[in-house]
């Protein structure tokens, strides 16, 4: 790990201890830290093998989700918290010795990788793009399997709607499945979690079909 990023770390616990969202919902502060020390690692895998640079890609995704270290007003808009997560990074990473042209590209991906909106000038490129790529292929790896039937309250839904929600899963997934990312590895990277999602949705699909009587046997 290098100083930079090992810098940016104690800058993301520190804003995760300070005043805000997190002293409301302490429960989301460890997955929080998880989920962006792991949106890291992706995009440090994707940088090496598109020849980015790997120090710069992680100390983006470290603060990517940084915004959540603030106090959200009531009503607050969650597609904010990219660009809000920008203008809380800049003044950090003026102190990391940075190019002004490195600071500016890691604000904007940080600022679009929401809803790919900045409220400021930038350039899209592939370093830019990672970082929401990065994001999503996390949040579509296999914890959000888990997460998924978890959040649903899976077990307790009744036989119909349990196969009517796989279905729907599995809709969705196949849209999500031919998503083209900012870089071939992240292309590769993402469909190969949403086709595992596919393929452990389709069984569980069809181990549940096997809880329905055959037609005309119902009686």
């Amino acid at each position: 790990m290098t100083d930079r990023v090992q810098r940016t770390l104690a800058f993301l616990k520190e804003q995760f201890e300070g005043v805000g969202y997190f002293q409301k919902n302490p429960s989301d502060k460890a997955y929080r830290l998880e989920h962006s020390i792991r949106v890291a690692n992706i995009a440090a895998q994707i940088a090496r093998a598109e020849g980015m640079d790997e120090e710069a890609m992680t100390v983006a995704c470290l603060l990517h989700d940084v915004g959540y270290g603030t106090d959200f007003p009531e009503g607050y808009d969650w597609k904010n918290h990219g660009r809000d997560g920008a203008r809380i990074a800049r003044p950090f990473l003026k102190t990391l010795g940075l190019t002004e042209e490195t600071v500016n590209d890691i604000c904007y991906a940080i600022a679009i990788h929401v809803d790919d909106k900045a409220d400021f000038e930038g350039r899209r490129c592939p370093f830019t793009e990672t970082v929401g790529d990065a994001d999503n292929i996390d949040r579509f790896d296999t914890y959000r399997i888990y997460e998924a039937v978890r959040n649903q309250n899976f077990g307790e839904l009744e036989l119909d709607s349990r196969l009517e929600w796989l279905r729907q899963r599995l809709a969705q997934l196949e849209k999500l499945a031919g998503l083209e990312f900012g870089t071939p590895t992240a292309t590769a990277m993402w469909r190969d979690k949403v086709n595992f999602q596919i393929q452990f949705f389709e069984r569980l699909l069809a181990q549940m079909e096997l809880s329905c009587l055959p037609k005309g046997m119902e009686e």
